[in-house]
């Protein structure tokens, strides 16, 4: 091959960074989440059922959206471990992104559900056992709380983090459900309960979308969000030897996970031609260090070679 078609490595699969330790640690936390969260639906559930509160049914829906999302989650990361193989050379990853992409149409679906039920009730109220109502909403604002304890991460897969987003409205939605049995208990006004559903149902919508316009991102391939493509390619073109950088692409195979392909047009100037091998251990030093991409795939052409595609 010569040396204009030479590239920067070659493998027969991707190489993941050691996220092993880190990845059990997510499985673990996530299934300590999913016993949380279905002890909380079953609570919150049960008490929306004998108190007749559509706010608290309707935590209890959510969590229970909540409960498939974080099983799913489980599971994507349990098989998303396997290895790469000759049919599939990206592995198992992107089932994390497909199933917080599932966890989100799951959600905007529970949401319209919701906002049914919350308008029906809203023109016909029915009388709740504020009370009682109270002391469950407060419950589920614990059970939350240490759910949000347990996946709160500074550095957490997509996964992890769209289950955080759950429990989050989750926990503002418990808040919602406290005031309006408040609101019911002070002034007797029952369109309380319908109200904060309808609120809720919006919280539930604005998580949702969110979750699936980064998931879609990341299928659709994408330029990360956390990255800038300008930067990326004028910090290509600064590499010493380096004279033009065309056919850049940088995606997310799933969290923590950014690939990179190129085309770099190098010079050799005299005496001081730098060779291949130089020019890929900087460049991918530069992407490494600076950008965070680890996975990298970069082809070299010359000058002429460049001129030669672009004239056919």
């Amino acid at each position: 091959m010569s040396d204009a078609h030479q590239h920067g490595h070659h493998h027969p699969h991707i190489q993941a960074p050691a996220r092993g330790p880190q990845r059990e640690g997510e499985a673990r936390r996530l299934r300590l989440t999913l016993l949380v969260a279905l002890v909380a639906m079953l609570v919150e559930a049960a008490g929306g059922f004998f108190t007749h509160s559509l706010a608290l049914l309707s935590d209890a829906g959510h969590m229970l959206a909540d409960v498939g999302a974080i099983g799913l989650s489980v599971f994507a990361l349990h098989i998303g471990s396997r290895p790469a193989d000759a049919k599939r050379t990206y592995g198992y990853y992107r089932l994390e992104i497909l199933a917080a992409l599932l966890n989100g149409a799951a959600l905007i679906a529970i949401a319209i559900v919701i906002g049914v039920e919350a308008f029906q009730r809203l023109r016909n109220p029915h009388p709740i056992h504020a009370g009682a109502v109270a002391l469950l909403a407060c419950g589920g604002i614990a059970l939350n709380a240490i759910g949000l304890w347990l996946t709160h991460s500074q550095e957490s897969s997509m996964n992890l983090r769209s289950t955080f987003l759950h429990l989050a409205g989750d926990l503002l939605n418990s808040v919602g459900v406290l005031a309006a049995a408040g609101i019911i208990a002070l002034t007797r006004h029952l369109e309380a309960d319908p109200i904060i559903s309808f609120v809720i149902a919006g919280t539930i919508v604005w998580s949702a979308v969110r979750l699936c316009r980064e998931a879609v991102d990341v299928l659709l391939e994408g330029f990360p969000a956390h990255l800038d493509f300008q930067k990326v390619n004028e910090a290509l073109g600064q590499v010493p030897g380096v004279n033009a950088v065309h056919d850049l692409h940088v995606w997310t195979i799933t969290s923590g996970l950014v690939a990179l392909s190129c085309h770099l047009v190098v010079v050799c100037d005299g005496p001081k031609c730098r060779s291949h091998d130089e020019i890929l251990i900087d460049a991918k030093a530069l992407l490494r260090d600076r950008f965070g991409i680890e996975h990298t795939t970069i082809q070299f052409e010359s000058e002429s070679y460049r001129h030669e595609e672009i004239v056919h």
